[in-house]
C-alpha cells in the first residue's frame, strides 16, 4: 500500500535518538547530521514514528486520533505485559452469540463508537481499506433481511430440483448439493415461520446491524475486516450490547450486486462480515468452554 510520504519531523525537538528509525517499516527516515530527516519515498502511514518519539519531534499529517461519545479514552500507551490478561480471556470468554434483543433501539451514538473501535484493529501494510456500513434501525434491518430471504428463497427453488443438484455435482460444482443437504430444510423452515407468525430467525429481531467490507488495494483486506469485526464484538459486549454474525446475509451480499447497490456499496466493494446488534434479552450465568483443540506443532528437520 503505497501512500504519500506525510511524515514531518521538528528539527528543534528532535534529539537524534534513532528510535524512529528502528520502528519505520519503509525506511523513510535516516539521521542527516545528527537529526532524523525524511529521505525515503514511500511510507505505510502508520505513525509508528511518532508513537516512539520520547520529544514528540514526528507528526504524521493526517492521522488523527479516535474518537468515541460513550466513554473517555485512556490515550496513555499499554506496554506489553502491563494489561490484566484475566480479565481479557474473561471478556473474550463472556461474549456469546446473541439471539435475543429488546425492541430498544441502540443510540447512534454506540454505533459510531463501534465503528471507532474497528477502525483500531490492525491491516495489512496499514491499507486500512475497510468500510462500515451501519443499519441504525429496526427498518433499515429488515429491508436487507427481505432481500436476503429473496435471494435464499430463489437458492431454494434450485436446489430443490434434484437433476440440477447432481448435473452440477458430476461437472464438480457440488455447492449446490451441499446446500441442499446441510441447509434447505432449516431455511424453508426459518422462511415459513417469519411469513406465518413474523419470528424472524435472520438477524433474531435484531434493531441494529453494521457490515464490514472492504475496498480494492488491501493486501489482505478479508483478515483486515476480520480484525475489526473482532473489535466490534468485543466492544459491543462491554457497551452493553449483544452481537451475532450473521453468514447467510454476507453470502447473499456477496451473490447478489442488486443488495450491495440497494445498500449504496460501491460495485468493488466486498462484504465480510454483517454483525446484528441490539441490547440482549438474555443473561447468562457463566462461561462455556470451548471443543478440545490440539494445536500442530512444526520444527524443520535436520
Amino acid at each position: 500500500m503505497r501512500r504519500p510520504v506525510a511524515t514531518v519531523i521538528d528539527p528543534d525537538l528532535c534529539t537524534g535518538c534513532g528510535l524512529c528509525l528502528a520502528v519505520c517499516p519503509s525506511d523513510t527516515l535516516s539521521l542527516v547530521e545528527g537529526k532524523a530527516r525524511v529521505t525515503g519515498e514511500r511510507s505505510l502511514g502508520c505513525g509508528h514514528c511518532q508513537a516512539v518519539c520520547p520529544t514528540g519531534a514526528v507528526r504524521v499529517e493526517g492521522l488523527r486520533e479516535l474518537s468515541f461519545h460513550s466513554f473517555t479514552p485512556d490515550r496513555a500507551w499499554l506496554p506489553p505485559g502491563q494489561g490484566d490478561p484475566a480479565q481479557l480471556l474473561r471478556l473474550m470468554l463472556s461474549r456469546r452469540s446473541c439471539r435475543n434483543y429488546l425492541e430498544r433501539p441502540v443510540p447512534r451514538e454506540l454505533l459510531e463508537d463501534l465503528v471507532a473501535a474497528g477502525q483500531a484493529a490492525p491491516s495489512g501494510t496499514n491499507s486500512q481499506l475497510w468500510t462500515f456500513t451501519i443499519l441504525p434501525s429496526r427498518q433499515a434491518v429488515l429491508a436487507l433481511g427481505r432481500r436476503v430471504g429473496d435471494f435464499f428463497a430463489e437458492l431454494n427453488r434450485l436446489a430443490a430440483k434434484a437433476w440440477l443438484r447432481q448435473g452440477l455435482k458430476l461437472l464438480g460444482r457440488p455447492q449446490l448439493d451441499n446446500y441442499y443437504r446441510d441447509h434447505h430444510q432449516s431455511v424453508r423452515q426459518a422462511m415459513e415461520e417469519w411469513r406465518t407468525t413474523g419470528r424472524e430467525r435472520l438477524f433474531h429481531g435484531a434493531p441494529a446491524a453494521i457490515l464490514v467490507g472492504s475496498l480494492p488495494g488491501g493486501s489482505c483486506p478479508a483478515e483486515d475486516a476480520l480484525l475489526a469485526s473482532q473489535n466490534i464484538l468485543l466492544a459491543a459486549h462491554l457497551l452493553g450490547l449483544g452481537t451475532c454474525l450473521v453468514g447467510f446475509a454476507v453470502e447473499a451480499l456477496a451473490r447478489r450486486p442488486g443488495i450491495r447497490a440497494y445498500l449504496g456499496l460501491a460495485p468493488q466493494e466486498t462484504v465480510h462480515a454483517v454483525i446484528a446488534l441490539g441490547f440482549p434479552a438474555e443473561r447468562y450465568a457463566r462461561q462455556a468452554g470451548r471443543w478440545p483443540l490440539s494445536p500442530r506443532w512444526f520444527e524443520p528437520p535436520d
